[in-house]
């Protein structure tokens, strides 16, 4: 079995934050999800589980930080084209994201930031494999 990765995100409102998910491309799987927590598949291998932040709390004895006022993570996706990069930008704007930082073009790589309604932020990277594995000049 593939390695997987499941991200526990503590949030406000669940309905929004699912919605959000939803419209940036994620696929809510309903055989995990209930009123406390809404499962969102990326791809076969990385979830974001959804919680709402008093079931969040059921998990940890620490406080559970506020991502509009602290950064615990910063959390990457990357994509096949820069395209990709400005398709979930433009989606999650529509949805009501926030843009830490906007996409810049470094030429080899793409990308930028975006933060959820909860003030978790997501980063975007396209990289072109080629210039990566090119020995250094």
């Amino acid at each position: 079995m593939a390695r997987m990765i499941f991200i526990n995100l503590p949030v406000g409102d669940l309905s929004r934050s699912t919605a959000f998910y939803e419209t940036i491309g994620f696929r809510m799987n309903s055989a995990f999800s209930n009123a406390q927590a809404s499962a969102m598949e990326w791809s076969e291998t990385i979830h974001v589980m959804l919680l709402a932040r008093d079931f969040y709390s059921t998990f940890t004895a620490k406080p559970i930080a506020d991502a509009h006022a602290t950064s615990g993570s910063l959390l990457c996706l990357t994509f096949d084209s820069r395209d990709e990069v400005d398709a979930i930008h433009r989606a999650a704007k529509t949805a009501g994201a926030a843009e830490p930082r906007p996409i810049e073009d470094q030429g080899f790589m793409y990308g930028g930031a975006f933060e959820d309604p909860d003030g978790h932020t997501w980063e975007t990277v396209w990289m072109d494999a080629g210039a990566v594995d090119a020995p250094p000049a």
